[in-house]
């Protein structure tokens, strides 16, 4: 009876331990094929890893059909916002991959959006925002009141560009001022390669000035004027999906101790100031709350 009980104990174990790693891993051999993925890109863009592993997931699957891009987001670093780009290139070629703008979707966030299938948001969207900006904070003075002094001990003229205790020079403006430039014209290729548009089309309108979605449709910036539904319709047809489709939600990323004590928004300034330099140079939409300075 014992011996009996212990085959029996072990072989629920063994079940219990096969169902609990296939809910929680990629496979899922019940599912049928009406699935849409959904990926929600909200605040700025910054570490990107769940995104793209979301997206690859998705890509890979054969039972999602097609993928909506949840976009709420005023931009955020160059890198992360061109290894999203790639990788939504990289999945429209083998399935629809369409984009949905919320309230806000400029700059990077615009950017990411460019090489959907299609692109959807409301009248009301801010969105555009094509170019790139950096902030350099000045605390000279600040130090000098406080008393504080900085010593820097430096292997090249421009290894402390952005140094907060002095005033940056001429050519340290001019150097980032090349840098800047040479981000914006990535960032105008890009849209132009996404959009299927000339790059002549695109530069008048990529100096930086926000658009709401009724002018960016006029200027072909985005496909359609529509909510998160009317995407979900139109993902529905291109993935040619018969009946109810099921909506996947890609898992969220745990947020950090600093993110519940602070909130997103505040947080992730934060973190972006600590990156030095890197962290200043930004597809992003400024905001006043957060602007140093003369702009």
């Amino acid at each position: 009876m014992r011996r009996k009980l212990f085959w029996i104990v072990v072989i629920v174990s063994v079940f219990l331990g096969v169902m609990g790693w296939l809910g929680s891993s990629d496979f899922d051999f019940m599912a049928s094929p009406n699935r849409i993925g959904v990926i929600e890109v909200r605040g700025s863009i910054t570490n990107v890893r769940s995104h793209l592993s979301a997206l690859k997931r998705f890509r890979k699957d054969p039972n999602t059909k097609a993928i909506i891009l949840r976009i709420e987001s005023p931009g955020g670093g160059i890198a992360p916002s061109q290894e999203l780009y790639r990788e939504i290139r990289r999945t429209r070629a083998e399935k629809p991959i369409l984009a949905s703008m919320g309230a806000v979707a400029a700059s990077g966030g615009y950017y990411i959006a460019a090489p959907a299938s299609r692109i959807f948001a409301s009248p009301g969207t801010i969105t555009g925002s094509i170019g790139v900006i950096s902030h350099f904070p000045n605390l000279r003075e600040l130090f000098q009141k406080i008393g504080v002094q900085t010593v820097t001990i430096k292997s090249g003229s421009f290894k402390d560009v952005g140094n907060p205790g002095r005033e940056m020079t001429t050519e340290e403006k001019d150097l980032l001022q090349e840098t800047l430039d040479q981000a914006h014209q990535q960032f105008v290729r890009d849209v132009a390669e996404g959009r299927s548009m000339p790059e002549e089309r695109v530069r008048p309108i990529a100096d930086g000035r926000i658009l709401m979605g009724e002018t960016a449709l006029a200027l072909g910036l985005i496909d359609e004027l529509g909510n998160f539904e009317d995407a979900v319709l139109a993902a529905t047809a291109l993935g040619g999906i018969e009946g109810e489709p099921r909506l996947v939600h890609a898992k969220k990323e745990q947020r950090s101790f600093l993110d519940l004590l602070m909130g997103d928004e505040v947080s992730e300034k934060i973190a972006s100031w600590l990156k030095g330099p890197e962290g200043y140079l930004q597809y992003e939409l400024p905001s006043p709350s957060w602007t140093l300075g003369d702009r």
